[in-house]
């Protein structure tokens, strides 16, 4: 082999190195301590949600912080709480008595107005002052706005503080914790924005009230005085907290509320079907609402059998008179039994009859189903009652004797009588119902006052105890407002009581025409239920 000059292998020495990238080789290269590692970035709606996560949590723990504020109110000492909430509205908490409930707003924030407690020196100032008490509603107006400013600076600055906190230790940047602070402010703004859009003054004249019963009557008002003085939302709920006063009764000398005694209260029950709890309800509900007269739309029984006759004896001494029509687990047997009982005025087939100052006519139920069975025209026959019932009101009417409430135990036999009577009362489908039919006549449907019997284990839940106090203008014998009752079923305790007035009876509404004839018109008044 020919020997190669060593002159020339140092001459190829010297030239500059092909790169590896030319030739095609390549080699492994050896790890290195600073190798450069990518991870995957998150995506753009993912670092949205995670902000948004942030921004609600941080505001939420800010607002509990920091976000209330102790305001007395009168003689009372309160404190004002923003929290999120689903529905928004207003509560107030007034321990021990329970709490009010308005629907005053719609937003995803919540005023908490708890109630601590009664100063003993403003309220003995007003005891050695009476003449202070014509000025303490407009004294309450003042703080409760006060209040309400003071609450919102502070819950601009606890949203805030929260959620660029919270950023600030979840992203460790500056910027995107000042994002969350500016997005928490922004939110708390569309929400206020909100309450002031969907605000409603009117909300304080249907509250819904929990907690101890007995102080419902005292605490929700008369009807008569809820539509003759409530006209702004800051005045009632001024009245409000000057009724709680009272029921804190701090002396003897605190004035007491009283309640209209020219109103007339009828209290509504339906569907008892052999609960024996519910004549113990019916008795302290007579007592506390001080109610003329007791209603009772029917399905009082199981079986309709003599064997149960023994259980309407306590009707006899519920402090009220009892007017009744038959339901379809009533029998006739049920029907003759309670015509023989002391203060019961049975009534059936349009019989009218006037007490406690209103007059009343009814129907009994024209099926008598105690197995619940579905008969050929049941639909039917129930339509025809309810005509022979329209049919005798518009004969009183004729003859100058009016009746003022009609009462059959089925909807469906009720809804004939539309135009015939300003109000019927019916029962059966043991749920709660209101409206204004076509011609004006409005129907009300109660629930169960028995909590469905024995069929209240059938369910998954047991079955509330219904029933409703309805308040009657003693000199017009229209409705003017009605509560709504409702206890837990089946041993619970729970106790709710829900004001509500028919629109027409509402602050500067125009007064609605009664039906006025047999013939409607073509075109009624038709006011909301």
């Amino acid at each position: 082999m020919a020997r190669v000059p060593s002159a020339v292998l140092n001459a190829f020495r010297r030239l500059p190195r092909v790169p590896r990238a030319l030739t095609g080789r390549r080699r492994s290269r050896r790890p290195t301590t600073a190798t450069l590692t990518l991870t995957p970035q998150p995506r753009p709606w993912m670092r949205a949600v995670g902000l948004v996560a942030v921004v609600v949590l941080g505001a939420w723990l800010g607002l509990l912080v920091v976000g209330n504020v102790r305001v007395p109110v009168g003689p009372m000492d309160t404190t004002m709480t923003l929290r999120p909430s689903v529905t928004g509205g207003t509560k107030i908490n007034i321990s021990p008595l329970g709490d009010l409930r308005l629907a005053s707003h719609t937003a995803p924030v919540r005023l908490d107005v708890n109630v601590d407690q009664l100063d003993p020196e403003r309220s003995q100032a007003l005891v050695d002052h009476p003449e202070r008490l014509s000025g303490l509603q407009d004294e309450v107006t003042g703080d409760i706005a006060r209040g309400t400013a003071d609450l919102a600076v502070r819950s601009c600055v606890a949203v805030v503080t929260g959620a660029t906190a919270l950023g600030l230790l979840v992203y460790r940047r500056p910027r995107r914790a000042l994002a969350a602070g500016g997005l928490a402010l922004g939110l708390l703004a569309a929400s206020g924005g909100t309450a002031y859009a969907t605000w409603n003054p009117d909300s304080v004249l249907e509250p819904k009230f929990s907690g101890l019963l007995s102080s419902a009557p005292s605490l929700v008002g008369d009807a008569r005085s809820i539509v003759t003085e409530f006209d702004v939302y800051q005045k009632e709920l001024a009245r409000l907290v000057t009724n709680v006063t009272k029921l804190y009764d701090a002396t003897s000398t605190l004035p007491a509320y009283q309640p209209d005694p020219t109103t007339l209260r009828v209290l509504h029950v339906s569907d008892i079907h052999l609960n024996p709890a519910s004549w113990k309800i019916i008795a302290s509900l007579v007592e506390q609402y001080q109610v003329d007269v007791i209603v009772d739309s029917g399905d009082t029984m199981d079986h309709g059998t003599a064997a149960e006759n023994g259980f309407l004896d306590p009707v006899e001494d519920l402090g009220a008179p009892y007017v009744w029509v038959r339901g379809n687990h009533d029998s006739m047997i049920t029907q003759r039994y309670l015509e023989g009982l002391e203060n019961v005025h049975v009534l059936d087939d349009g019989k009218a009859r006037t007490v406690a100052g209103l007059r009343f006519a009814g129907i009994g139920d024209p099926q008598f189903t105690p197995d619940r069975s579905n008969r050929t025209g049941a639909e039917q026959s129930q339509e025809l009652a309810g005509a022979r019932l329209a049919s005798a009101l518009r004969d009183q009417r004729t003859a100058g004797t009016p009746v003022d409430v009609a009462i059959a135990h089925e909807p469906s036999a009720a809804r004939e009588v539309d135009g015939t009577v300003p109000l019927v009362l019916a029962g059966h489908i043991h749920r709660e119902e209101t409206e204004v039919m076509k011609y004006g006549t409005r129907l009300r449907v109660e629930g169960s006052t028995g909590g469905s019997g024995l069929r209240a284990i059938e369910g998954k839940y047991p079955d509330p105890i219904e029933t409703s106090i309805l308040y009657f203008d003693r000199d017009t014998r229209r409705l003017q407002a009605w509560d709504s009752i409702e206890l837990g079923g089946l041993g619970l305790t729970t106790a709710e009581v829900s004001r509500h007035l028919p629109k027409e009876n509402q602050p500067g509404a125009a007064t609605s025409p009664s039906p006025s004839s047999g013939t409607p018109s073509a075109t009624p008044s038709t006011p909301s239920p």
